[in-house]
């Protein structure tokens, strides 16, 4: 049962990188596309200044060195608890930096500019795919995981961390569009790169064996 569980997790994984792929070939065909333009438009009429911050907020975990920090201070309050082998693990989701850099370099696609968006946060660097959601599906998404997983952690605490973090999952990509900063495109495409990511992250994790 386990196994064929495995196996139709694979084939997810495996749809999700041809549609990644196929996403990654749109994006270079039609760097500007009616579909994202439309979808920018949609999310950026409602906007006002609660909403700004509200969703400078949702971003600020994903910039530099935040990021990194969060990363740190995870992985250092898993090891002072004992769990070391979390605490490796949460480091080994900086690699979402690695990966996000090597694609927007290959795809090299250009972020939103003022005469296409309104743009409430600039932003550097290329555009595909979202660096902040595939960051924030990986880490936050490998966290949620951990606290289904540990339950010798205080339930209270499990709830509190995992609402938390699938509140900034979800909403990430609406914020990065609505700052401007990024295309529909850009953060499905981090999206879709961030779950094969955490996939990958967290076999390893589940299919070593613990040492007594």
């Amino acid at each position: 049962m386990l196994k064929r569980k495995i196996n139709i997790l694979f084939y997810v994984i495996g749809l999700i990188l041809i549609g990644f792929a196929f996403l990654t070939f749109l994006v270079c065909t039609f760097p500007a596309s009616v579909i994202d333009r439309t979808f920018s438009e949609e999310l950026q009429e409602n906007q006002n200044p609660l909403l700004d911050i509200v969703m400078k907020t949702v971003s600020w975990f994903g910039y530099m060195p935040f990021s990194l920090i969060i990363v740190l201070l995870t992985a250092l309050t898993f090891y002072l608890f004992k769990y070391k082998r979390e605490a490796l693990y949460v480091l080994l989701t900086l690699t979402s930096g690695i990966v996000s850099t090597a694609f927007k370099i290959a795809v090299d696609r250009p972020r939103p500019t003022k005469d296409m968006v309104t743009i409430i946060e600039i932003a550097g660097n290329q555009s595909f795919p979202s660096g902040h959601t595939l960051f924030y599906v990986m880490f936050f998404g490998f966290v949620v995981l951990l606290m289904r997983n540990l339950k010798s952690i205080a339930a209270f605490v499990r709830v509190i961390v995992t609402t938390f973090c699938l509140f900034l999952i979800f909403t990430v990509p609406l914020s990065r569009v609505y700052l401007g900063a990024h295309w529909f495109s850009d953060v499905l495409g981090g999206f879709m790169l961030g779950i094969v990511c955490l996939f990958a992250l967290s076999y390893f994790y589940f299919i070593e064996p613990k040492k007594s």
